[in-house]
């Protein structure tokens, strides 16, 4: 093995040991949970910051913090850490997990993931998924659910929100709604009936924030399912802020229409998340791999602008 090879492939006792003080956040702790003495731990890390060449923590006074390439390479070596678990327990138990439990969202699952799900089942004959319906945050310990499409902000407890992609919304009606309530500039719409998504309270008035108004609105109905709003706007019972590629179908068709032309980008985003406290299984694994380059490719090809 030549030096630079040698130098980029650290041992995996280090690698563990750093990843043990990134994650509790002292050398105390992080001896602790791998039943070493303060002392070793830290000339591991010593030795995997010589090897490296950087600086992984910042030593203070009052403690430690990772350096902003700590944070880099601590994120990297705790996903390749539980990776080399996982496949040593399905190598060693010669049963590798083969059915995943997903949650997801109605609306997002039925017109965005269901479309695509063929290609990850082409892939992975091997793998079964059972999808369930959540809306909101639930208990990982008392759900038989591996992980769940999140929309929102990266604050689930106890879990780990990865990225999917964002979402741009737009304020949409039917048509003889519109005609029945001409909307000239984005003030008249604060005389009307405003439907509301329950998962998303201040869409309203963040989407009235971007152009200068206050959203001192007309209170309208509200619901848990994208589907009954769309429905409700169809409906005309009022106008609803909606993500745009979640209603293409209904855009095209002319069943809703764009009741002012004012597109945003939405401050809550779509996330996969998985307990932090479960070893995920190599089918997870694969999984969630498939699920962000289908979302990176979705927003490359500009999917969640409508168009």
């Amino acid at each position: 093995m030549d030096p630079l090879t040698r130098r980029l492939l650290p041992s995996t006792t280090a690698l563990v040991a750093f990843d043990a003080v990134a994650r509790l956040g002292s050398f105390s702790a992080g001896a602790k949970s791998l039943n070493l003495t303060q002392g070793a731990l830290s000339r591991q890390i010593a030795l995997l910051e010589q090897q490296l060449g950087v600086t992984l923590f910042e030593r203070t006074n009052r403690g430690i913090a990772l350096t902003e390439r700590g944070k880099t390479y601590a994120a990297g070596v705790a996903d390749i850490i539980q990776r080399i678990r996982t496949l040593s327990l399905e190598t060693l138990s010669g049963s590798p997990a083969k059915s995943i439990g997903i949650a997801v969202l109605p609306t997002m699952g039925t017109r965005w993931l269901l479309p695509r799900i063929s290609d990850f089942v082409g892939k992975n004959p091997d793998i079964i998924i059972n999808f369930a319906t959540r809306i909101g945050h639930f208990d990982f310990r008392t759900e038989q659910l591996d992980a769940a499409i999140h929309i929102g902000a990266p604050d689930w407890p106890g879990a780990e929100c990865n990225f999917l992609m964002g979402e741009t919304v737009a304020p949409v009606c039917s048509p003889a709604f519109l005609a029945k309530h001409p909307i000239e500039e984005p003030s008249a719409l604060l005389k009307l009936p405003l439907l509301e998504m329950a998962s998303r309270p201040g869409a309203w008035r963040y989407w009235f924030s971007t152009l200068g108004l206050e959203a001192n609105h007309r209170g309208g109905m509200r619901f848990e399912q994208f589907i009954s709003v769309a429905q409700a706007c169809i409906e005309g019972l009022g106008v609803a802020l909606m993500p745009t590629f979640l209603i293409a179908s209904e855009l095209e068709s002319g069943q809703l229409v764009q009741a002012f032309d004012w597109r945003v980008k939405s401050p809550s985003s779509y996330y996969l998340v998985t307990p932090r406290d479960r070893e995920r299984s190599l089918s997870l694994i694969r999984f969630s791999d498939w699920l962000i380059a289908q979302a990176n490719a979705f927003d490359a090809e500009g999917g969640d602008s409508g168009g």
